[in-house]
């Protein structure tokens, strides 16, 4: 394989010394073992990328970061076509308007936005991949007040399965827009975003916690305390069991904690008066206060680097009694879970599905989303915390929601969509690249002719 003649960027080859650095993902625990990486440095460079696997019968696999990318598999018939030199940024502060390449994070793009006292819709981690992240929906801190963060998205530029470069909005290739939001980068390789900013610099947001011994008693009090909250406050209630690393706040380190985190974007006093009713069960640490938009991304205290670990999650259709007692059963402290953090998020609001006008998944047909994760040093760590994960689904599995999100999902499923929505994204799938040259993490199938060895529809 030779087409590094047509190539801005950077051909890799298992021969090459840099090779396994080259196929690393930004999830450690998960091999990837693909026929090459590009490194693309011009949407010129994927389109030559597509060519060329064609060309060979193989496919191409994007991947900005890495986050989730256990779902790919091994890619053993696919080039990885990584795009995290593709840095562009714009902010029009006039039209309220980013753009931005298929590599930048959202690290890069708030505080890009940030200098115009604007903001986007980020992600609860500054490194995860705008484009990504953007695909499959966003929720974001403003998730309720806000929708999804792909329902703002105006326009793109696509590198379709034939290796044309086109742009995509309302009007032109207007099915493969709608596909493209929400439904993740099933019929074109994204090498660029333009989306909606909004004007908001500052809100208020932190966090409260308690031992874990107390989550009963947090957890039913934020139960009851969601179904009063207005639309701008969304929140996460999670158990955390963090280990002692030097990352982390002091008084976090080494514990196992119930925490809630909120951003509330209303004034100060209104947001003391909400916040009364968790207050008043005396939580042992208490960071809440007005917050720059630019910094929320250390509220959920994601690793700020690469690290080993498996995750998994699911929506919920609500969160009645028996539920919140079967989480507590898995989670409390009780069980020796090696999970570093189970959540549980408050959906609703402008995420109801309709609420937001967008594209192949407007919103989230569930009240609450789970998700849970664990650091995983080796395969046996691997094992464990999958395992922890497949009782946790069984455990929740009666009020499980119809449909899934795809970002919280780290494992092959092909179920997250209505029987409607999943049939024209198969519809749109089969127009754009009928051989399914293009390798997402949560492929749609038009047919099974392309599958790799082992790795049947929804394993």
């Amino acid at each position: 394989m030779d087409f590094t003649g047509e190539l801005h960027g950077r051909l890799v080859l298992p021969r090459d010394p840099d090779w396994h650095t080259a196929r690393m993902a930004w999830q450690l625990a998960v091999d990837q073992q693909p026929r090459a990486v590009v490194f693309a440095a011009s949407p010129q460079d994927v389109s030559a990328t597509v060519l060329a696997a064609r060309q060979l019968g193989l496919r191409v696999a994007p991947q900005g970061t890495g986050h989730n990318a256990a779902p790919l598999g091994r890619l053993n018939r696919t080039i990885l076509l990584r795009t995290d030199r593709l840095v562009e940024i714009s902010v029009n502060p006039l039209t309220r308007i980013a753009r931005v390449g298929a590599g930048v994070r959202w690290v890069e793009l708030t505080d890009a936005a940030s200098k115009f006292g604007l903001m986007a819709l980020a992600g609860s981690a500054a490194d995860v991949g705008v484009v990504g992240y953007t695909l499959g929906g966003g929720v974001s801190w403003f998730a309720r007040s806000h929708g999804l963060a792909s329902n703002q998205v105006v326009a793109a530029d696509v590198v379709l399965a034939d290796g044309t470069l086109v742009r995509v909005d309302a009007d032109h290739h207007p099915d493969l827009f709608w596909a493209l939001r929400g439904g993740g980068g099933i019929a074109g390789i994204v090498t660029a975003l333009e989306f909606r900013l909004f004007p908001k610099t500052e809100v208020q947001a932190g966090m409260l916690a308690w031992p874990i011994e107390q989550a009963a008693t947090v957890l039913s009090a934020w139960r009851r305390w969601v179904d009063d909250v207005p639309d701008q406050v969304t929140s996460v209630a999670r158990m955390l069991r963090l280990p002692p690393l030097p990352d982390l706040p002091e008084p976090l380190r080494g514990r196992s904690l119930v925490a809630i985190e909120a951003v509330c974007d209303l004034p100060a006093p209104q947001t003391d008066t909400l916040l009364l009713p968790l207050r008043v069960l005396a939580p042992e640490l208490d960071t809440f206060g007005t917050t720059a938009v630019g910094d929320l991304h250390l509220l959920h205290m994601d690793p700020p680097y690469p690290v080993p670990a498996a995750g998994d999650g699911m929506l919920l259709s609500g969160l009645p009694s028996g539920a919140l007692a079967a989480f507590l059963g898995m989670t409390g402290a009780g069980r020796d879970l090696p999970l570093l953090s189970v959540e549980l998020r408050h959906l609703g609001g402008a995420l109801r599905p309709g609420a937001v006008r967008g594209g192949a998944v407007d919103g989230l047909d569930a009240e609450f989303a789970l998700f849970g994760a664990g650091i995983t040093p080796d395969a046996a760590g691997v094992v464990a915390a999958h395992a922890a994960l497949d009782e946790l689904r069984m455990a929740m599995s009666p009020w499980e929601a119809a449909t899934g999100y795809r970002n919280f999902v780290e494992r092959s499923r092909d179920d997250f969509d209505t029987p409607e929505v999943a049939a024209r994204l198969r519809a749109v799938k089969a127009a754009y690249d009928p051989d399914d040259l293009i390798h997402a993490n949560h492929p749609v199938r038009v047919s099974r002719a392309t599958e790799e060895p082992g790795r049947g529809p929804g394993r």
